[in-house]
């Protein structure tokens, strides 16, 4: 049995549209010495086929870190088959904070060499020696201590558009440059209470054993990362203190957590929290733009993409040629006037 996608995108994507079923939004993890990491993955491939899975999977011999959806009406049975997993069996679920919105058109199932790219080579860091978990309740409450340093191990363009009130939010593209930032910048704060967050728990979860490692006293992380705290603050009934949109790596780009919108439109400054890829394919920018620009620039990043947009396919593809694809490395980093 073929082990990859071999439907086109245009197609995996017209048939997703077409697809009435309401879908679950499901992201999990777990640290776990994975022995063969490549057997590992074609099992789970097989596996998931009869549950009509889509995603974005890394295995690596340091465990799984999954971002999936499949239709609701699978997951019950998809949930009972992942728990046969030994390592797997029990595991916490993050459901989607916005659900039935539709968020991957295909599964991608990649071998890694970590699970989050880190940067860490040194062979004595043991990434298991973590730091505490703090469900929501105990989270607000440690948020209320003024002597408590609180993190955001997200990349800027996360923290941008939702965060903690009175995060600091490190000014970082990536995890493995924001593992370095945070050794050097809270040097100085080593004896006091540090809490750290994330989107599901995975990069805080590495960076609190980082922290202790490196010598921090007293390190929280946040269980479950922030999709895990709104859904507890729900259930519970306690007060929810994130504020904004929790960014996430799919095409829905965020959720709505609540109706503050702590960012601006990159193009005008105007308030504006909606992320975005640049629609000139040689460009593909990520990039907030608001409702009257994406009408002004046709959803592009500038006037010059603009203009490119506007040309026939067959000269865009010219334009493109030998070029590197879009300016990945350029998230969020965007002058204010075009």
């Amino acid at each position: 049995m073929l082990l990859r996608n071999i439907v086109s995108r245009e197609e995996l994507k017209r048939r997703m549209d077409a697809d009435n079923r309401q879908y679950t939004t499901i992201s999990f993890y777990r640290y776990f010495q994975i022995e063969n990491p490549q057997d590992f993955r074609d099992q789970l491939y097989l596996r998931w086929q009869p549950f009509e899975v889509v995603g974005r999977v890394y295995v690596a011999n340091e465990g799984i870190n999954a971002q999936i959806a499949l239709p609701s009406v699978h997951f019950e049975a998809f949930r009972e088959d992942l728990f046969t997993i030994d390592f797997l069996n029990g595991i916490r679920l993050n459901i989607a904070i916005e659900e039935n919105q539709k968020s991957f058109i295909k599964l991608d199932l990649k071998v890694r060499n970590k699970i989050v790219a880190d940067g860490i080579d040194d062979p004595h860091f043991n990434p298991s020696d973590t730091g505490k978990y703090l469900e929501a309740e105990d989270w607000n409450k440690y948020l209320s201590d003024p002597e408590t340093v609180v993190i955001d191990m997200r990349n800027h363009y996360e923290s941008e558009v939702g965060r903690f009130e009175g995060a600091s939010c490190p000014d970082a593209d990536t995890f493995r440059e924001e593992l370095k930032l945070v050794i050097d910048e809270y040097n100085e704060t080593r004896d006091k209470k540090i809490l750290m967050y994330c989107t599901g728990g995975i990069r805080c979860e590495k960076a609190s054993a980082w922290m202790r490692y490196n010598g921090f006293n007293e390190v929280y992380h946040l269980k479950g990362g922030i999709i895990n705290y709104v859904n507890q603050t729900k259930q519970q009934g306690i007060e929810n203190k994130f504020k904004g949109v929790n960014f996430v790596f799919d095409q829905r780009l965020h959720e709505r957590v609540s109706d503050d919108v702590l960012a601006e439109c990159h193009q005008c400054g105007k308030p504006a929290d909606t992320h975005i890829n640049c629609a000139n394919v040689g460009c593909h920018l990520l990039f907030i733009q608001c409702s009257k620009c994406a009408e002004k620039f046709n959803h592009c990043c500038s006037s010059e993409c603009q203009s490119i947009l506007e040309l026939p396919e067959a000269e865009q593809i010219k334009l493109r040629k030998g070029k590197p694809a879009g300016r990945i490395f350029s998230k969020g980093r965007f002058p204010k006037s075009v």
